[in-house]
């Protein structure tokens, strides 16, 4: 029996931020020390982020408020604001590589060009200093946002799929996300909103973090392997840009310099189905826990938004650990990570990839699809590893991926899966 992913679609907020932009807005806050701009300098610059979305066009409006002169006229002015195309994407859509760019998503759900920032408990719009809402106001926000970009991206996925799989064969829905909450869920969202059958089962995946997609198709996977005529939607939705915060702490700058807003969905089944392009083959799953570094990625609730640990010391535990977190699926297969030719690594931050790349000997072709994503979109959490698939499916290569991803734990979760190309069904 052959499990398939048969489509991933990507959506981000409409709103873009560029890298330069933002570091300068976040030094030039109140309360920021010599140190502390020191930092901020050097981690936005060293992340590997160009550009980044978010939910909050109010951020957008601010952080291009900080180009003068001849930035200014270099970029056009305003800024890469709401609508404003990557440095990837091209007018029609698609990026210079030939991918597709992620669809933008306005303020109500729809892909078109948004509006002038609202009113926001995030920015003073005349000093344009940060703000820290409390997180009640945060979530609000979360799930005023979220709800569409569930919605959305699901479509997105299953229309990719059809004609082979309609709404009506839908059999299970998997929601992910760790940036916010509500109730009843995005599972019952997607279902109700999608008009999906009323006995579809669902399951939500909260608060795991960046590798929280992996048990997400783990379950997607399983399920096809009990039912063949399984039909499975998992959607990831992070709203990482909520949880900003302007402290003079690495950690928290770090997360500024990183983290955006996205959303990823897949369609999974076993059905012999055809669909316009390549698929992906789910191959096998393995997860495991390092001895270290608990305390040095975390992520917990506080009260102005949700707070992240994420230690200086992550990537060096990760270039300690992943070759052994790798063993146990890679043996499995009698494959080695030498005859593996594709790749997709959560870009949990450049150097991160920097010690995966090295530890692995991966080339820079085989990390290219990784560290496009978060050079194009930042660190999505959870939906970041789907857009790496995503953008790795559409790049036409044929072969066996495998793919990890962190989190909290510190847990690697690991995979690998198979492009099989359009021709083949399962």
């Amino acid at each position: 029996m052959t499990v398939r992913l048969l489509s991933i679609e990507t959506a981000v907020p409409d709103t873009v931020i560029r890298q330069e932009d933002v570091s300068r807005l976040f030094a030039e806050q109140p309360g920021m020390t010599r140190l502390g701009t020191r930092v901020v300098r050097s981690a936005f610059a060293g992340a590997g982020v160009s550009t980044r979305h978010t939910v909050l066009p109010e951020l957008g409006t601010a952080a291009a408020a900080t180009i003068t002169g001849d930035d200014a006229a270099a970029t056009g002015s305003g800024g890469e604001a709401a609508g404003a195309r990557g440095p990837n994407e091209a007018s029609n859509g698609r990026a210079d590589d030939g991918t597709t760019s992620p669809r933008a998503l306005g303020r109500d759900g729809a892909e078109r060009a948004g509006d002038d920032a609202a009113a926001s408990p995030f920015v003073d719009p005349t000093t344009r200093h940060l703000r820290s809402p409390g997180t009640h106001a945060r979530n609000q926000l979360y799930t005023e946002h979220a709800k569409r970009m569930f919605v959305t991206a699901a479509r997105a996925a299953l229309d990719a799929a059809a004609p082979g799989i309609e709404l009506a064969d839908v059999t299970h829905v998997i929601t992910v996300s760790c940036t916010g909450f509500f109730a009843p869920g995005p599972d019952v969202r997607v279902t109700k909103d999608l008009g999906l059958p009323a006995d579809v089962k669902r399951m939500h995946l909260g608060f795991m973090g960046c590798n929280a997609a992996f048990p997400a198709l783990q379950a997607a996977y399983t399920a096809c392997r009990v039912d063949p005529d399984a039909v499975v939607l998992v959607v990831c939705v992070e709203l990482c840009t909520l949880h900003l915060h302007v402290r003079n702490d690495t950690d928290t700058i770090m997360g500024n310099a990183l983290f955006a807003d996205g959303a990823a969905a897949a369609v999974v089944t076993a059905r012999d189905v055809a669909v316009a392009g390549p698929t992906l083959e789910l191959v096998d799953f393995e997860t495991t826990l390092a001895p270290v570094g608990e305390e040095e990625l975390a992520w917990s609730v506080g009260d102005e938004g949700f707070e992240m640990i994420l230690g200086t010391y992550v990537p060096r535990i990760i270039d300690d650990h992943v070759t052994d977190a790798l063993a146990p699926l890679l043996d499995r297969a009698g494959l080695s990570a030498e005859r593996i030719p594709l790749w997709a690594v959560h870009p949990g931050g450049r150097s991160i990839l920097d010690k995966v790349q090295g530890r692995l000997a991966l080339t820079d072709e085989q990390m290219a699809p990784s560290r496009g994503v978060l050079a194009d979109a930042g660190n999505m959490s959870s939906a970041t590893i789907l857009f790496v698939l995503e953008r790795l499916l559409r790049a036409g290569d044929e072969g066996t991926v495998a793919a990890l991803a962190f989190g909290p734990g510190l847990s690697i979760e690991s995979a690998l899966l198979r492009v099989r190309p359009a021709s083949e069904t399962a």
